[in-house]
């Protein structure tokens, strides 16, 4: 596997970030979000964010159901929160 397609939670972290910053309307969108994330080309952030998109309609098809993690402390653990919050980003594009 080659390095350009693994990619590292801090990537994914601002990966989603970064989409929340650069809309479809950002001049540069795509520079800007493979700046954000670091290490990455333009073609890498295209091809993550086509996979993203494609793992949000799976979900949103019923197909595929969205954990429901719970944890002692606050209800939901992080790997729910981020999966809402990736698709809440998907829904702001």
């Amino acid at each position: 596997m080659n390095s350009s397609s693994t990619w590292t939670a801090k990537q994914n972290k601002a990966f989603e970030d970064a989409l929340a910053t650069y809309d479809r309307d950002t001049p540069d969108r795509w520079q800007n979000l493979a700046r954000a994330v670091g290490g990455k080309s333009v073609e890498d952030v295209k091809r993550h964010y086509q996979k993203l998109v494609q793992d949000i309609n799976h979900i949103e098809s019923g197909k595929v159901p969205v954990p429901n993690y719970r944890d002692t402390n606050n209800g939901y653990s992080k790997m729910a929160e981020a999966q809402e919050q990736r698709m809440t980003y998907l829904k702001l594009q």
